[in-house]
Protein backbone atom coordinates (compact mmCIF):
# COMPACT_ATOMS: atom_id res chain seq x y z
CA UNK A 1 0.00 0.00 0.00
CA UNK A 2 1.44 3.78 -0.98
CA UNK A 3 1.82 6.06 1.74
CA UNK A 4 -1.14 8.32 -0.58
CA UNK A 5 -3.21 5.31 0.34
CA UNK A 6 -2.73 4.76 3.47
CA UNK A 7 -3.31 8.52 4.10
CA UNK A 8 -6.49 8.49 2.22
CA UNK A 9 -7.70 5.28 4.45
CA UNK A 10 -6.79 6.94 7.41
CA UNK A 11 -8.72 10.13 6.77
CA UNK A 12 -11.81 7.84 5.86
CA UNK A 13 -11.19 6.12 8.81
CA UNK A 14 -11.54 9.38 11.28
CA UNK A 15 -14.59 10.80 9.24
CA UNK A 16 -16.59 7.34 9.92
CA UNK A 17 -15.02 7.50 13.62
CA UNK A 18 -16.15 11.59 13.67
CA UNK A 19 -19.95 10.60 11.90
CA UNK A 20 -20.82 7.79 13.85
CA UNK A 21 -20.10 10.06 17.49
CA UNK A 22 -22.12 12.68 15.61
CA UNK A 23 -25.14 10.43 15.28
CA UNK A 24 -24.99 8.99 18.65
CA UNK A 25 -24.21 12.43 20.17
CA UNK A 26 -27.68 12.99 18.56
CA UNK A 27 -29.44 9.99 19.59
CA UNK A 28 -28.17 11.20 23.25
CA UNK A 29 -29.74 14.35 23.04
CA UNK A 30 -32.85 12.53 21.82
CA UNK A 31 -33.04 9.98 24.76
CA UNK A 32 -31.82 12.45 26.94
CA UNK A 33 -34.89 14.80 26.34
CA UNK A 34 -37.32 11.87 26.97
CA UNK A 35 -36.72 11.09 30.47
CA UNK A 36 -37.52 14.82 31.93
CA UNK A 37 -40.60 14.72 29.07
CA UNK A 38 -42.51 12.32 29.97
CA UNK A 39 -41.69 12.87 34.16
CA UNK A 40 -43.20 16.39 33.58
CA UNK A 41 -46.38 15.16 30.98
CA UNK A 42 -47.25 12.84 33.08
CA UNK A 43 -47.14 14.87 36.28
CA UNK A 44 -49.27 17.70 34.61
CA UNK A 45 -51.76 14.95 34.14
CA UNK A 46 -51.62 14.17 38.04
CA UNK A 47 -50.00 10.43 37.75
CA UNK A 48 -48.53 9.56 41.25
CA UNK A 49 -44.89 9.68 41.47
CA UNK A 50 -45.24 5.49 41.24
CA UNK A 51 -46.74 5.23 38.31
CA UNK A 52 -44.52 8.33 37.05
CA UNK A 53 -41.59 5.81 38.45
CA UNK A 54 -43.01 2.75 36.54
CA UNK A 55 -43.37 4.14 33.36
CA UNK A 56 -39.43 5.29 33.71
CA UNK A 57 -38.61 1.44 34.76
CA UNK A 58 -40.08 0.65 31.13
CA UNK A 59 -37.08 1.69 29.06
CA UNK A 60 -34.19 -0.09 30.88
CA UNK A 61 -37.12 -3.06 31.23
CA UNK A 62 -36.47 -2.76 27.62
CA UNK A 63 -33.05 -2.87 27.16
CA UNK A 64 -32.18 -5.62 29.51
CA UNK A 65 -34.44 -7.92 27.35
CA UNK A 66 -33.39 -6.62 23.95
CA UNK A 67 -29.73 -7.21 25.14
CA UNK A 68 -29.07 -10.63 24.91
CA UNK A 69 -30.71 -10.64 21.15
CA UNK A 70 -28.36 -7.52 19.51
CA UNK A 71 -25.48 -9.93 18.17
CA UNK A 72 -28.26 -12.12 16.19
CA UNK A 73 -29.96 -8.98 15.03
CA UNK A 74 -27.00 -7.47 13.67
CA UNK A 75 -26.15 -11.13 11.95
CA UNK A 76 -29.43 -11.46 10.55
CA UNK A 77 -30.20 -7.84 9.25
CA UNK A 78 -26.53 -6.13 8.82
CA UNK A 79 -24.72 -3.77 11.64
CA UNK A 80 -25.56 -0.63 9.02
CA UNK A 81 -29.38 -1.78 8.43
CA UNK A 82 -29.87 -2.37 12.21
CA UNK A 83 -28.93 0.69 13.33
CA UNK A 84 -30.21 3.21 10.56
CA UNK A 85 -33.89 1.31 11.53
CA UNK A 86 -33.90 1.54 15.06
CA UNK A 87 -33.34 5.20 14.57
CA UNK A 88 -35.93 5.33 12.72
CA UNK A 89 -38.08 3.23 14.59
CA UNK A 90 -37.10 5.71 17.67
CA UNK A 91 -38.22 8.63 15.68
CA UNK A 92 -41.72 6.98 15.28
CA UNK A 93 -42.02 6.72 18.72
CA UNK A 94 -41.74 10.58 19.76
CA UNK A 95 -44.88 10.71 16.75
CA UNK A 96 -46.59 7.81 19.01
CA UNK A 97 -46.30 9.72 22.30
CA UNK A 98 -47.77 12.86 20.83
CA UNK A 99 -50.61 10.98 19.18
CA UNK A 100 -51.05 8.47 21.78
CA UNK A 101 -52.29 10.71 24.64
CA UNK A 102 -52.68 7.61 26.57
CA UNK A 103 -50.40 6.51 29.83
CA UNK A 104 -50.82 2.66 29.26
CA UNK A 105 -49.92 3.04 25.47
CA UNK A 106 -47.06 5.39 26.95
CA UNK A 107 -45.99 2.74 28.67
CA UNK A 108 -45.70 0.14 25.77
CA UNK A 109 -43.71 2.70 23.54
CA UNK A 110 -41.25 3.79 26.22
CA UNK A 111 -40.66 -0.36 26.08
CA UNK A 112 -40.09 0.37 22.63
CA UNK A 113 -37.46 2.57 22.87
CA UNK A 114 -35.62 0.44 25.34
CA UNK A 115 -35.54 -1.69 22.68
CA UNK A 116 -34.76 0.28 19.75
CA UNK A 117 -31.78 2.48 21.49
CA UNK A 118 -30.15 -0.83 22.61
CA UNK A 119 -28.56 -2.01 19.27
CA UNK A 120 -27.62 2.17 18.36
CA UNK A 121 -25.32 1.89 22.10
CA UNK A 122 -23.77 -1.41 21.29
CA UNK A 123 -23.13 -0.66 17.49
CA UNK A 124 -22.09 2.74 18.40
CA UNK A 125 -19.45 1.78 21.27
CA UNK A 126 -18.20 -1.27 18.46
CA UNK A 127 -17.52 1.09 15.63
CA UNK A 128 -15.81 3.19 17.97
CA UNK A 129 -13.72 0.41 19.55
CA UNK A 130 -13.09 -0.98 15.90
CA UNK A 131 -12.36 2.27 14.69
CA UNK A 132 -9.79 3.82 16.95
CA UNK A 133 -6.07 3.26 16.29
CA UNK A 134 -5.19 0.86 19.23
CA UNK A 135 -2.48 3.41 20.44
CA UNK A 136 -5.09 5.90 20.52
CA UNK A 137 -7.92 3.75 21.74
CA UNK A 138 -8.26 5.24 25.17
CA UNK A 139 -8.65 8.74 23.92
CA UNK A 140 -11.13 7.94 21.12
CA UNK A 141 -13.66 6.53 23.59
CA UNK A 142 -13.00 9.26 26.19
CA UNK A 143 -14.08 11.49 23.46
CA UNK A 144 -17.14 9.28 22.29
CA UNK A 145 -18.44 8.99 25.91
CA UNK A 146 -17.64 13.28 26.54
CA UNK A 147 -20.00 14.03 23.49
CA UNK A 148 -22.29 10.93 23.96
CA UNK A 149 -22.75 12.69 27.42
CA UNK A 150 -22.77 16.26 26.35
CA UNK A 151 -25.82 15.52 23.88
CA UNK A 152 -27.43 13.71 26.81
CA UNK A 153 -26.90 16.40 28.90
CA UNK A 154 -28.80 18.73 25.83
CA UNK A 155 -31.68 17.05 25.57
CA UNK A 156 -32.87 18.72 29.28
CA UNK A 157 -31.16 21.64 28.61
CA UNK A 158 -33.16 21.63 24.87
CA UNK A 159 -36.40 21.60 27.02
CA UNK A 160 -36.18 24.19 28.97
CA UNK A 161 -35.90 26.33 25.94
CA UNK A 162 -38.77 24.68 24.13
CA UNK A 163 -41.35 23.96 26.95
CA UNK A 164 -43.51 20.55 27.14
CA UNK A 165 -46.60 21.75 25.16
CA UNK A 166 -47.36 21.44 21.50
CA UNK A 167 -44.87 19.83 18.78
CA UNK A 168 -41.97 21.46 19.87
CA UNK A 169 -40.34 18.92 22.32
CA UNK A 170 -41.33 15.96 20.38
CA UNK A 171 -40.09 17.55 16.94
CA UNK A 172 -36.84 18.03 18.95
CA UNK A 173 -36.53 14.23 19.40
CA UNK A 174 -37.92 13.00 16.03
CA UNK A 175 -34.69 15.13 14.48
CA UNK A 176 -32.55 13.77 17.10
CA UNK A 177 -33.33 10.09 15.78
CA UNK A 178 -33.35 11.04 12.37
CA UNK A 179 -30.40 12.87 11.97
CA UNK A 180 -28.75 10.00 13.83
CA UNK A 181 -30.38 7.84 11.07
CA UNK A 182 -28.85 10.06 8.27
CA UNK A 183 -25.77 10.28 9.49
CA UNK A 184 -25.31 6.62 10.59
CA UNK A 185 -26.66 5.47 6.71
CA UNK A 186 -24.01 8.19 4.82
CA UNK A 187 -20.88 7.10 7.26
CA UNK A 188 -21.43 3.48 7.94
CA UNK A 189 -21.31 2.00 4.12
CA UNK A 190 -17.83 1.12 5.11
CA UNK A 191 -18.07 -0.92 8.17
CA UNK A 192 -20.11 -3.36 7.82
CA UNK A 193 -18.86 -7.02 7.68
CA UNK A 194 -17.44 -7.28 11.07
CA UNK A 195 -20.88 -8.63 12.41
CA UNK A 196 -20.07 -11.79 9.83
CA UNK A 197 -16.51 -12.43 10.99
CA UNK A 198 -15.96 -16.20 10.99
CA UNK A 199 -16.43 -16.22 14.49
CA UNK A 200 -18.66 -17.67 16.44
CA UNK A 201 -20.47 -14.44 18.57
CA UNK A 202 -21.11 -16.77 21.51
CA UNK A 203 -23.73 -15.97 24.44
CA UNK A 204 -24.13 -13.68 27.35
CA UNK A 205 -22.96 -16.70 30.00
CA UNK A 206 -20.16 -17.66 27.37
CA UNK A 207 -19.04 -14.10 27.53
CA UNK A 208 -19.35 -13.99 31.10
CA UNK A 209 -16.57 -17.00 31.71
CA UNK A 210 -14.30 -14.74 29.47
CA UNK A 211 -14.69 -11.53 31.51
CA UNK A 212 -16.58 -10.99 34.32
CA UNK A 213 -14.19 -8.71 36.01
CA UNK A 214 -15.69 -6.40 33.16
CA UNK A 215 -18.83 -7.47 33.44
CA UNK A 216 -18.66 -6.74 37.21
CA UNK A 217 -17.57 -3.32 36.30
CA UNK A 218 -19.99 -2.42 34.25
CA UNK A 219 -22.58 -3.17 36.42
CA UNK A 220 -20.58 -1.49 39.64
CA UNK A 221 -20.58 1.43 37.23
CA UNK A 222 -24.13 1.78 36.14
CA UNK A 223 -25.52 1.01 39.89
CA UNK A 224 -22.83 3.74 41.35
CA UNK A 225 -23.56 6.55 38.84
CA UNK A 226 -27.65 6.70 38.58
CA UNK A 227 -27.82 6.12 42.60
CA UNK A 228 -25.55 9.10 42.51
CA UNK A 229 -27.36 11.20 40.09
CA UNK A 230 -30.99 10.20 41.49
CA UNK A 231 -29.54 9.89 45.21
CA UNK A 232 -27.71 12.86 45.91
CA UNK A 233 -30.41 15.02 46.36
CA UNK A 234 -31.53 13.47 48.74
CA UNK A 235 -28.18 13.02 49.97
CA UNK A 236 -28.02 16.59 50.46
CA UNK A 237 -31.51 17.47 51.95
CA UNK A 238 -30.37 15.28 54.65
CA UNK A 239 -27.98 17.47 55.55
CA UNK A 240 -30.30 21.03 55.21
CA UNK A 241 -28.96 21.83 52.06
CA UNK A 242 -30.87 24.24 50.00
CA UNK A 243 -33.27 23.28 47.30
CA UNK A 244 -31.32 25.35 44.56
CA UNK A 245 -28.02 23.74 45.79
CA UNK A 246 -29.63 20.02 45.18
CA UNK A 247 -30.14 20.65 41.98
CA UNK A 248 -26.44 21.82 41.38
CA UNK A 249 -24.85 18.74 43.26
CA UNK A 250 -26.07 16.85 40.18
CA UNK A 251 -25.28 19.42 37.76
CA UNK A 252 -21.46 19.05 39.19
CA UNK A 253 -21.78 15.26 38.61
CA UNK A 254 -22.49 15.82 34.90
CA UNK A 255 -19.93 18.56 34.35
CA UNK A 256 -17.31 16.20 35.69
CA UNK A 257 -18.24 13.43 33.98
CA UNK A 258 -18.36 15.10 30.41
CA UNK A 259 -15.22 17.33 30.89
CA UNK A 260 -12.66 14.47 32.69
CA UNK A 261 -13.52 11.23 30.31
CA UNK A 262 -10.79 12.40 27.81
CA UNK A 263 -7.64 12.46 30.69
CA UNK A 264 -8.76 9.46 31.56
CA UNK A 265 -8.76 8.14 28.29
CA UNK A 266 -5.56 9.29 27.78
CA UNK A 267 -4.19 7.95 31.10
CA UNK A 268 -5.62 4.58 29.78
CA UNK A 269 -3.25 4.76 26.56
CA UNK A 270 -0.43 5.14 29.10
CA UNK A 271 -1.19 2.42 31.86
CA UNK A 272 -4.21 0.46 30.62
CA UNK A 273 -7.66 -0.43 30.59
CA UNK A 274 -7.40 -3.11 33.48
CA UNK A 275 -5.11 -1.19 36.04
CA UNK A 276 -7.35 1.90 35.26
CA UNK A 277 -10.40 0.26 36.21
CA UNK A 278 -8.98 -0.55 40.00
CA UNK A 279 -8.22 3.25 39.71
CA UNK A 280 -11.49 4.63 39.12
CA UNK A 281 -13.22 2.75 41.72
CA UNK A 282 -10.60 3.15 43.75
CA UNK A 283 -10.93 6.79 43.36
CA UNK A 284 -14.83 6.57 43.65
CA UNK A 285 -14.39 4.81 46.66
CA UNK A 286 -12.61 7.77 48.38
CA UNK A 287 -14.83 10.04 46.96
CA UNK A 288 -17.72 8.48 48.79
CA UNK A 289 -15.80 8.83 52.14
CA UNK A 290 -15.41 12.35 51.53
CA UNK A 291 -19.33 12.92 51.01
CA UNK A 292 -20.60 13.13 54.20
CA UNK A 293 -17.03 14.98 55.54
CA UNK A 294 -17.48 17.45 53.21
CA UNK A 295 -20.97 17.96 52.38
CA UNK A 296 -21.74 21.21 53.67
CA UNK A 297 -17.87 22.83 53.13
CA UNK A 298 -17.32 24.13 49.60
CA UNK A 299 -14.72 21.16 48.82
CA UNK A 300 -17.52 19.09 48.15
CA UNK A 301 -18.06 20.71 44.38
CA UNK A 302 -14.31 19.22 43.78
CA UNK A 303 -15.39 16.08 45.07
CA UNK A 304 -18.80 16.01 42.80
CA UNK A 305 -16.25 16.69 39.33
CA UNK A 306 -14.30 13.85 39.88
CA UNK A 307 -16.91 11.54 41.37
CA UNK A 308 -18.47 12.08 38.18
CA UNK A 309 -15.69 11.55 36.25
CA UNK A 310 -14.12 8.43 37.88
CA UNK A 311 -17.66 6.63 38.86
CA UNK A 312 -18.01 6.51 35.16
CA UNK A 313 -14.74 6.49 33.96
CA UNK A 314 -15.22 2.50 35.18
CA UNK A 315 -17.44 2.25 32.36
CA UNK A 316 -14.84 4.03 29.75
CA UNK A 317 -12.32 1.89 30.96
CA UNK A 318 -13.95 -1.09 30.87
CA UNK A 319 -14.76 -0.34 27.06
CA UNK A 320 -11.20 0.27 26.29
CA UNK A 321 -10.21 -2.96 27.94
CA UNK A 322 -13.33 -4.53 25.62
CA UNK A 323 -11.87 -3.23 22.71
CA UNK A 324 -8.24 -4.44 23.28
CA UNK A 325 -8.82 -7.68 23.99
CA UNK A 326 -12.04 -8.93 21.68
CA UNK A 327 -13.03 -8.33 17.80
CA UNK A 328 -15.15 -8.91 15.25
CA UNK A 329 -18.69 -10.84 16.42
CA UNK A 330 -17.23 -11.32 20.25
CA UNK A 331 -17.04 -7.83 20.26
CA UNK A 332 -20.66 -7.67 19.60
CA UNK A 333 -21.35 -9.97 21.95
CA UNK A 334 -19.51 -8.02 24.69
CA UNK A 335 -21.25 -4.83 24.12
CA UNK A 336 -24.54 -6.28 24.09
CA UNK A 337 -23.79 -7.76 27.75
CA UNK A 338 -22.51 -4.58 28.57
CA UNK A 339 -26.02 -2.82 27.65
CA UNK A 340 -27.76 -6.32 29.46
CA UNK A 341 -25.47 -5.32 32.63
CA UNK A 342 -26.00 -1.53 32.74
CA UNK A 343 -29.96 -1.65 32.77
CA UNK A 344 -29.08 -4.57 35.62
CA UNK A 345 -27.30 -2.14 37.33
CA UNK A 346 -29.85 0.82 36.72
CA UNK A 347 -32.74 -1.01 37.98
CA UNK A 348 -31.24 -2.38 41.61
CA UNK A 349 -28.56 -0.02 42.40
CA UNK A 350 -31.07 3.56 43.65
CA UNK A 351 -33.67 1.64 44.77
CA UNK A 352 -30.68 -0.73 46.91
CA UNK A 353 -29.00 2.85 47.73
CA UNK A 354 -32.44 4.07 48.39
CA UNK A 355 -33.80 1.76 51.24
CA UNK A 356 -30.69 1.63 52.62
CA UNK A 357 -31.13 5.34 53.44
CA UNK A 358 -34.19 4.90 54.69
CA UNK A 359 -32.82 1.89 57.17
CA UNK A 360 -29.62 4.77 58.32
CA UNK A 361 -30.12 7.81 56.87
CA UNK A 362 -28.13 9.91 54.53
CA UNK A 363 -25.10 7.49 55.03
CA UNK A 364 -26.98 4.75 53.01
CA UNK A 365 -26.04 6.18 49.82
CA UNK A 366 -21.99 6.45 50.22
CA UNK A 367 -22.11 3.33 51.96
CA UNK A 368 -23.36 1.35 49.16
CA UNK A 369 -20.88 3.02 46.90
CA UNK A 370 -18.21 2.08 48.98
CA UNK A 371 -19.43 -1.34 48.82
CA UNK A 372 -19.93 -1.95 45.32
CA UNK A 373 -16.58 -0.75 44.27
CA UNK A 374 -14.58 -2.12 47.46
CA UNK A 375 -15.95 -5.66 45.79
CA UNK A 376 -15.07 -4.29 42.49
CA UNK A 377 -11.57 -3.99 43.34
CA UNK A 378 -11.22 -6.95 45.47
CA UNK A 379 -12.64 -9.26 42.28
CA UNK A 380 -10.67 -7.91 39.68
CA UNK A 381 -7.25 -8.45 42.06
CA UNK A 382 -8.55 -12.26 42.56
CA UNK A 383 -9.01 -12.10 39.03
CA UNK A 384 -5.99 -11.10 38.42
CA UNK A 385 -3.79 -13.35 40.62
CA UNK A 386 -6.00 -16.70 38.91
CA UNK A 387 -4.44 -15.23 35.40
CA UNK A 388 -1.28 -15.08 37.04
CA UNK A 389 -0.95 -18.83 37.89
CA UNK A 390 -2.20 -19.74 34.81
Amino acid sequence: MTASAQTAGDRTQWAALAGVTAALAMFGAAQGLSSPLFTLLMQKQGFSPGLIGLSAAMMPVGLILSASFVPAAVRLAGARNLAVGCSLIGALCFLAIFYLQNWVAWYVVRFIIGVVINPLYVLGEVWALSLAPPSRRGRVMGVFNTLMGAGYAAGPFTLTLVGTTGWAPFSVGIAGFTLCAIILRLVSSKLTGFEDDGQPAGSFFGFARLAPALLLAVLVSAAVQQSTYALVPVFGAGYGLPEAMLAALVMMLSLGNIVLQIPLGLLAERFGGRPMILFCAMATTVCAILLPLLITTPLIWGVLLVMGAVGYGVYTMALVELGSRFKGSLLVTGNAAFALLWGVGGIVGPPGAGALMQAIGPLGLPAVIIGLDVLLVAFALYRSLQRKRT
